[in-house]
C-alpha cells in the first residue's frame, strides 16, 4: 500500500468573510471528492479570510499510480479552484 499527500494553501482574493471563503473551500474539496477517489479536507488556517489550506490523501497499491493520481489532482485544482495556489507541500 502506498499513501501520497499534499497540503496546498490557495489565496482567494475576492474573500472578505469566512463564509465567502467556506463557498470556495466547500466548491473545490467536492469537486476533488466528486471527480477524484481520494480524501480532501480543509486543515489549517481556518480563521483567515484570504488563506485556504487544504490536505489530499492517496491511497494506492502502486506507487506511480498514487503519485500521478495526486499530481492529477494538483493540476485540476490549478485549472478549477476560485483562487490562486500559493503553496505546495508534498511528503
Amino acid at each position: 500500500m502506498h499513501i501520497e499527500n499534499a497540503k496546498l494553501t490557495l489565496y482567494i482574493s475576492h474573500s472578505t468573510s469566512l463564509k465567502d471563503k467556506r463557498q470556495v473551500s466547500r466548491s473545490i474539496i467536492d469537486k476533488i471528492r466528486q471527480k477524484f477517489n481520494c480524501s480532501a479536507a480543509e486543515v489549517d488556517t481556518q480563521d483567515v479570510h484570504q488563506t485556504l489550506t487544504i490536505g489530499i490523501a492517496v491511497v494506492s497499491g502502486d506507487y506511480a499510480h498514487a503519485r500521478q493520481s495526486l499530481d492529477t489532482i494538483i493540476r485540476f485544482v490549478e485549472e478549477n479552484a476560485d483562487a490562486e495556489i500559493t503553496k505546495i507541500e508534498r511528503d
